[in-house]
């Protein structure tokens, strides 16, 4: 249930409704607007509960939230969560990309790409240093040694970056060396590793599935969000389907059913849906078009020689066309789409 406060209501109010939620059993999640302050009570909420917290000085009423998850919901925080990333701001208004290789392969590439994406107007430098592959033979990244030059590209091209955590023992290795923590499609539902991210108080980036649905996707955000970190973005990258010539169906659908359902901010990854270069374009601005906080784009100057997913990368001049037709879109839309370090 949500306790939602007076407008005017003093803080020895908002602190005796905190504490009385304790007494309670329940965990309480404070959530201060512009205009209003609500306090989220989860746990096993009763109508005498409720009837309780309702007395209470500078309390205007009390809601119970229908949906599974709690702390996601529009119900318990009515705007839309903006995240400060390095002075990134993602969610709201703004549109940010995320863009780079699929795997960290050597420091020159890295360097390559990642000055040929900042060059164009990405703010986030991606690029995977533990990879998931299907078989245990491909290649599964360069380990710590990926992190670090990931963590070197960032800081000399003054980009803020992103890479993926596998496993709940790196999550504070991975943290040491990036911005924002990646959980990818399979690992959504790795309930510990959720966990453990949700501690770690760093900004994640958590996909969708792809045999999942968006309520599932949610209720995997709200196990972070549990935590104490509201850090949280969500990631719509293609789910089974019936489709022969692509990897996955995009589902843009749940862009605007997310934002109506939750207030965290929603990306797109139309590289790992279709597994095409010549689709992710057009799949990038019908996400924005559709409302989406930004889209991650697989990038790499030489993709026939990429170790891992070289068909989706798209080249560098056209992610350059690429982001001045993303910059139009948005435009249309009222949005901003900030630019990184010239």
């Amino acid at each position: 249930m949500i306790v939602v406060m007076k407008p005017s209501c003093a803080p020895a109010a908002v602190e005796s409704v905190v504490q009385r939620i304790l007494a309670l059993g329940l965990t309480p999640h404070l959530s201060q607007g512009e205009f209003r302050t609500i306090i989220g009570a989860i746990g096993g909420a009763t109508p005498e509960a409720m009837d309780q917290l309702d007395q209470l000085p500078g309390v205007d009423h009390v809601l119970r939230i229908a949906a599974p998850y709690k702390l996601a919901s529009r119900e318990f925080h009515e705007a839309d969560t903006v995240i400060d990333v390095r002075g990134l701001r993602i969610g709201g208004p703004h549109v940010h990309v995320i863009a780079g290789p699929c795997t960290i392969e050597s420091r020159e590439m890295l360097f390559d790409v990642g000055r040929a994406v900042r060059a164009a107007g990405a703010t986030i430098l991606r690029g995977g240093a533990f990879k998931p592959r299907t078989s245990p033979y491909a290649f599964s990244g360069l380990g710590e040694d990926g992190l670090k030059l990931l963590q070197e590209a960032g800081e000399i091209l003054g980009m803020a970056t992103i890479t993926e955590v596998m496993d709940p023992r790196d999550v504070e290795l991975v943290t040491h060396h990036a911005d924002i923590l990646q959980i990818g499609a399979r690992n959504m539902q790795n309930f510990n590793l959720l966990l453990e991210v949700g501690k770690a108080r760093k900004p994640v980036f958590l996909k969708r599935g792809f045999s999942s649905t968006t309520t599932e996707l949610l209720m995997s955000a709200e196990y972070v969000l549990s935590q104490g970190n509201h850090q949280v973005m969500m990631c719509e990258r293609g789910v089974r389907g019936f489709a022969e010539d692509v990897r996955f169906t995009l589902d843009l659908s749940s862009v605007p059913l997310l934002q109506e359902k939750s207030h965290l901010p929603v990306f797109v990854d139309p590289s790992h849906a279709t597994g095409k270069r010549d689709l992710v374009p057009p799949l990038a601005l019908a996400a924005i078009a559709a409302g989406a906080s930004g889209v991650m784009i697989e990038v790499h100057a030489h993709p026939e020689r990429a170790l891992c997913d070289g068909p989706q990368a798209v080249l560098p001049q056209r992610f350059d066309e690429l982001m001045r037709q993303i910059r139009e879109v948005a435009a249309v839309l009222g949005k901003d789409v900030p630019r990184g370090p010239a």
